[in-house]
C-alpha cells in the first residue's frame, strides 16, 4: 500500500503533492515500483494535526481518486473518518476505506455498511491532537485487541461481512516506543484473529528512536526493515512511503521461502 498524502502538514511529505500533476506522477512511480493500493489522505493524522472541513477534504482527494481512475484500475483505499468523504471517494472510484478512527465517527459505520466495500478499522488511543502526549496502557496488546475485537463486533451488527474488514494495530497512534515495540512482537496475536493485518510504521517516530535519529528523511532503512519483518510476522498489507526498496525487500523473504 503505497502512501500518497496530499495534505500540507503531513509528518513525512506534507506539501510534496498538494499540486495535482505530482501526486499524480507519484502514483505512477509507486505503480511501477510494486504498489497494488495506493492509499489517498486528505488530513493529517500526525501528532498534533489540525482538523480539516470536510470540503477541504474533498476538494484535496476527489480529483486525484478520479485522475487515477483515468488510467488506472488499481486498488485506491481512502484514508478518512468523515462519512461524507467515505461516500464520494468510493463514487470517484476508491475500493477501501481505511479509518485511523476505525468507523466510530457518527454514520460512519452505517455509510461503511452501505457502500460494501472493504474496511479497515485502526486503533488510535486518543486523538490526533493529543494522543502522543501520555499514551498509557496496562496492557497495550490486550487492550488494542480487545478494542479491535469491540469495532469488529461494531462492523458485524451494522452489517458488514467479515470479509471486508481488515485490522490495524495503529503503530505510532497514541502508544510509546515500547508499547509499539511490544505490539509488534505480539504480531502473531493480530494474525491469529484471522483478518488481514495492515501494519503502518513507514518513516514514523519509532523508526527515528530506535535509530537514535530525529531526521525523518534517515528513516527509509529501518522503516523497510520493519515492513518486511512485519510480512515474514503474516501481516498481509504493509502501508509505505518508500515502495520499491519494501517491494524488493519482500521479493528476497519470498524467493527464500
Amino acid at each position: 500500500m503505497g502512501i500518497l498524502n496530499v495534505t500540507p502538514d503531513s509528518f513525512s511529505d506534507g506539501g510534496q503533492f498538494t499540486n495535482k500533476d505530482l501526486a499524480i506522477q507519484q502514483v505512477t512511480s509507486m505503480l511501477h515500483d510494486g504498489a497494488d493500493i495506493i492509499d489517498i489522505g486528505g488530513e493529517s493524522t500526525r501528532p498534533g494535526a489540525k482538523d480539516v472541513s470536510v470540503d477541504e477534504e474533498l476538494n484535496r482527494v476527489i480529483p486525484i481518486i478520479k485522475s487515477i481512475r483515468a488510467f488506472s484500475d488499481c486498488l485506491i483505499s481512502i484514508d478518512t473518518s468523515k462519512p461524507v468523504v467515505m461516500r464520494e471517494a468510493v463514487s470517484a472510484g476508491a475500493n477501501i476505506i481505511n479509518d485511523v478512527r476505525a468507523l466510530q465517527e457518527e454514520q460512519a459505520l452505517q455509510t461503511a455498511a452501505n457502500l460494501n466495500v472493504p474496511v479497515c478499522l485502526m486503533h488510535m488511543q486518543g486523538q490526533p491532537r493529543s494522543m502522543q502526549k501520555q499514551p498509557d496502557y496496562n496492557d497495550v496488546v490486550a487492550e488494542v485487541t480487545q478494542f479491535l475485537e469491540q469495532r469488529i463486533k461494531a462492523c458485524e451488527i451494522a452489517g458488514i461481512r467479515k470479509d471486508n474488514i481488515l485490522i490495524d494495530p495503529g503503530f505510532g497512534f497514541g502508544k510509546t516506543l515500547e508499547h509499539n515495540l511490544e505490539l509488534f512482537r505480539s504480531m502473531n496475536t493480530f494474525v491469529n484473529m484471522d483478518y488481514p493485518v495492515v501494519v503502518g510504521v513507514s518513516r514514523k517516530t519509532m523508526i527515528g528512536q530506535i535509530l537514535n535519529d530525529a531526521a525523518v528523511e534517515n528513516r527509509k532503512h529501518g522503516s523497510v526493515v520493519m515492513a518486511a519483518l512485519a510480512a515474514e510476522k503474516g501481516a498481509q498489507i504493509l502501508r509505505v512511503h518508500d515502495v520499491k526498496a519494501t517491494a524488493d525487500a519482500i521479493a528476497v523473504i519470498n524467493s527464500l521461502k
